[in-house]
């Protein structure tokens, strides 16, 4: 199923949702390819997606979940990757 978050994040000037599946990345993929949106727009495990494009995504079929819902169904579905965090700086390396 493809899912939708509502559209809160800024950046850039604009308020941005998440577009995601709980079923598949192809699904995911081919779901953006039919909304228009830029290969760019995938970050990890879903496509951010400018407030000004919502309606359509929903109107195509996306189903609105709340943020937490949608991190929830990926991690569920075992499609979630996080963002990778940055190793510690070595203590024994000189600046």
């Amino acid at each position: 199923m493809i899912i939708i978050d509502p559209p809160l994040v800024p950046s850039r000037g604009r308020l941005w949702s998440h577009l995601a599946s709980d079923t598949s990345y192809d699904e995911l993929h081919a779901f953006a390819r039919g909304l228009g949106i830029p290969a760019r727009g995938f970050d990890r495990d879903h496509y951010d997606v400018p407030e000004e494009w919502y309606d359509e995504a929903v109107g195509l079929g996306a189903v609105e979940v709340s943020s937490r819902e949608l991190i929830v169904r990926l991690r569920v579905a075992g499609l979630r990757r996080r963002k990778r965090s940055q190793p510690a700086a070595d203590p024994t390396e000189e600046e």
